[in-house]
């Protein structure tokens, strides 16, 4: 016998600001799904990622020491309605190898929209570089950037690999528990947990750009061949 209760049915005990806050964050989402309406969630066969491996090295905050902060953008063709989003993804590289997402910034924005948000990012953070993938946007996106801040430190990536082969590597990384997520980051989970070639219904634009963040801390940006590769910086504090 399976008994199930959802987050609805205990609405009359709970805080009002506990139900805006996480009704508002889950609700639609796969992970909603499973918090909010008691259901048993499969994992997607053929997917890189896995709930189980991602829970397993979650954390409720970073380091105050990063070695490295990148901002990445995934930018979208277009901003209206029906448009894909654009992926904006933090992260950062702590001295001991392990990585962190810090935060999920994507959405359907403008080209000001999303290059105002990177901007931000990037200045809240103290990151090292936004990097932005060229094969949609080309110079747009450093331009766009530029008219924010032409002083960002930028550097544009190119996609000579398919989205699974970029990612595989990156998957390894969290299978070692290299690679934790700061508190809940329920779209980018969603589309990773879910990204299947040829079977995905619309654009992992969140994980390509936590792929790409991820593969400018870890990688050779040239040769994606899963080598770790670190250099000695200096760790500051981000703010």
């Amino acid at each position: 016998m399976v008994t199930r209760g959802s987050t609805y049915d205990n609405l009359p005990n709970l805080a009002p600001g506990f139900i805006d806050r996480v009704l508002k964050k889950y609700e639609g989402t796969r992970l909603g799904r499973q918090e909010l309406h008691a259901e048993l969630l499969e994992d997607v066969p053929g997917a890189l990622w896995t709930r189980k491996i991602i829970e397993a090295s979650r954390v409720p905050a970073f380091p105050s020491e990063l070695c490295r902060i990148v901002v990445a953008v995934d930018p979208a063709v277009s901003s209206g309605e029906e448009s894909n989003e654009t992926g904006i993804i933090v992260a950062g590289l702590a001295a001991n190898g392990h990585a962190f997402v810090l935060e999920d910034l994507s959405g359907r924005l403008s080209p000001d929209g999303w290059a105002r948000q990177a901007v931000r990012a990037y200045h809240h953070y103290r990151a090292d570089r936004i990097v932005g993938e060229v094969n949609n946007g080309g110079d747009l996106i450093e331009n766009v950037l530029r008219t924010v801040d032409p002083q960002v430190s930028y550097r544009s990536v190119h996609a000579s690999r398919g989205k699974y082969l970029r990612a595989e590597p990156i998957a390894a990384l969290y299978e070692q528990g290299r690679i934790h997520h700061v508190g809940q980051l329920a779209e980018l989970e969603d589309q990773q947990c879910s990204f299947v070639p040829n079977e995905f219904n619309g654009s992992p634009d969140r994980l390509d750009a936590a792929v790409w963040a991820l593969t400018e801390l870890f990688l050779e940006p040239e040769e994606i061949r899963g080598v770790l590769i670190y250099e000695d910086r200096t760790c500051i504090s981000p703010v």
